[in-house]
């Protein structure tokens, strides 16, 4: 079946005319383009659901079973659109429930505006029923958050919780408003919010560093590009093709980076980072100037930072001012949005080759190929491995597939062997490591882009913490493709005591329920792999169905991801096994 999706019609609304603030709201909305929102209605907001039930047609509102899944759904879909994702929910415990998605969306730059209800204006601080301070807890996991007491506040803050949201670096907005608020009479009108005075979304650039950063790279032996999230919420993908393409640079990504560069593109090197491709890692400690484009050199792609890349001088591309020299040291630092930046570096840079360089990280490739890839793709040994599961969906998908991945060691595995041909085609939960992620967030991704198939591949663990969101998929009948790895442990967690606490498998063995005849109960189709004779027709079933699709997939239980970067290493400290 199709994905309900409300079809946008701008409403005709006068210069001024009277409505309550709560059908204020739904205007703001409507004004902003929004088409679809997730959410959970509750007493402090319905007033809200109460004129959004008049505007079923305009703004297709989708019930999730939980207000964490509504946050991970509007993450999902604004990851693949580009476009603000909205969760909507009461106060209380329903604005707790937000907690974990809002400051998954701030560490991973993701445009949400959450809105939620609030008690009378009166009843503020008195501990009434469902009232939490949610703006308290809520400010340092938000980019900008405010609560609202007059019903004439919405329009202003609306558009602006909608600029802060999607500007410069993207992040989570909150919006609160109180019950009385709702009810209230103002005279609405709107006007987008185009520019606030105290806080400027993207920074000068600089042409003397951008020449700077010209001259290092013309004059380079050994450069090496490390690539990040920023490229795509830059919208900078085919200006960093061009770039690597004209400079002849190997090029390697972040995990929120991958897709931003096909990865099959003969300059693509890898995955940086504690599970990431071995050439990447070690030669980040043997280049002359380390370009780092839209990424924030995260403690899981640095590794010991006193070790890394201390031969290298520093370029470093990004928009937020914040992130420059807070981990390492950027010689040139080069500020602004890098669709601008890598454009004029483009200009200043010079046609170049380095086939020694590049021979560098094919010796490295060919030793991780026979000690790690080979094997984790080989379909003679014993129990089907998780990389295999991977490679039948890249078969199926021919690299056109959104994939969507939760946390832990499938996560891994899902970034070292998918294929893509087109960006804003991974997501996954990076800075935050949200398990639970992946499910909810899967049901956003494909209401955001209906003509993609989208999967999701999970593990049993992180599968169970959101599952009640097959609820939502039953009613609204998405069709996204749910890939359950059950090696019946908390993987990462295993593997790390396997590595480093003598096997001590301490409180991460999991027994599971029959996750078949649970999806079957939600009416969504279900199998499951056992054997791998059965893999390949089992996921080629499951991509080709034109509805929602469960499949179990038995991998080995003490399977390990590796390479590995072990806590307190450096990157070219990485294991092989």
């Amino acid at each position: 079946m199709e994905v309900k999706t409300a079809s946008f019609e701008k409403l005709a609304t006068p210069a001024t005319t009277t409505v309550s603030g709560a059908e204020a709201v739904i205007k703001c909305l409507l004004e902003e383009g929004v088409e679809t929102i997730y959410g959970y209605p509750g007493g402090a907001i319905m007033p809200v659901y109460d004129e959004l039930y008049k505007y079923q047609k305009e703004i297709h509102h989708v019930l999730t079973r939980h207000e964490q899944g509504a946050t991970h759904a509007a993450q999902g879909y604004a990851r693949v659109t580009g476009k603000v994702g909205v969760a909507v929910a009461t106060s209380g415990p329903g604005a707790t429930n937000l907690v974990t998605g809002i400051a998954d969306a701030q560490i991973d730059s993701t445009p949400l505006v959450c809105i939620t209800g609030q008690v009378g204006s009166h009843l503020l601080g008195s501990d009434a029923f469902q009232e939490t301070d949610i703006v308290g807890i809520s400010t340092p996991i938000t980019k900008w958050n405010y609560q609202i007491t007059k019903a004439e506040e919405i329009p202003e803050i609306i558009a602006r919780a909608f600029y802060i949201a999607r500007s410069g670096r993207p992040g989570p907005v909150l919006i609160d408003i109180t019950k009385d608020a709702q009810f209230a009479s103002l005279e609405f009108s709107y006007k987008k919010c185009s520019g606030i005075r105290s806080y400027k979304p993207e920074p000068e650039i600089s042409m003397p560093q951008l020449e700077k950063a010209a001259e290092a790279i013309n004059s380079a032996k050994k450069p090496f590009i490390i690539f990040g999230q920023g490229v795509i919420l830059g919208g900078a993908e085919q200006l960093l093709k061009q770039l690597v393409e004209k400079t002849d640079i190997p090029a390697a990504w972040t995990i929120l980076g991958l897709s931003a560069l096909s990865t099959d593109h003969p300059l693509n090197v890898g995955m940086v980072g504690m599970h990431g491709n071995y050439a990447p890692n070690m030669l980040t400690n043997e280049c002359d100037v380390l370009i780092a484009i839209g990424m924030r050199f995260d403690d899981r792609v640095t590794g010991n930072l006193d070790k890394y890349a201390k031969q290298a001088k520093v370029i470093h591309l990004e928009i937020d001012p914040s992130e420059i020299d807070k981990n390492v040291k950027a010689d040139i630092p080069v500020l602004g949005n890098v669709n601008k930046t890598l454009a004029l570096l483009l200009d200043l840079v010079k046609e170049k080759e380095h086939k020694a360089w590049h021979q560098e990280f094919k010796d490295l490739y060919d030793i991780e190929f026979d000690k790690i890839i080979k094997n984790d793709l080989n379909a003679e040994r014993g129990k089907i491995g998780m990389a295999e599961v991977i490679d039948e969906i890249n078969t199926c998908s021919k690299g056109d597939a959104v994939i969507v991945s939760d946390v832990g060691q499938h996560q891994m595995v899902t970034c070292r062997y998918s294929k893509f041909n087109q960006t804003r085609s991974k997501v996954t939960s990076g800075g935050l490591g949200t398990m639970g992620f992946a499910l909810p967030a899967a049901i956003g991704a494909k209401m955001g882009v209906p003509h993609r198939e989208v999967v999701a591949v999970i593990g049993d663990g992180g599968y169970q913490m959101t599952i009640q969101e097959l609820g939502t998929i039953f009613q609204t009948k998405v069709p996204v493709k749910i890939v359950i790895l059950n090696n019946g442990f908390l993987g990462m967690v295993r593997q790390w005591q396997q590595l480093f606490f003598d096997k001590r498998y301490a409180s991460t063995e999991m027994v599971n329920p029959d996750f078949v005849t649970i999806a079957k109960g939600y009416h969504i189709k279900a199998n499951q792999v056992t054997e791998r004779a059965q893999l390949a027709d089992a996921v080629k079933e499951m991509m080709e169905s034109k509805e929602a699709y469960f499949l179990e997939v038995k991998v080995e239980q003490e399977e390990n991801v590796f390479p590995m970067v072990p806590t307190g290493a450096a990157v070219s400290e990485i294991l092989l096994e």
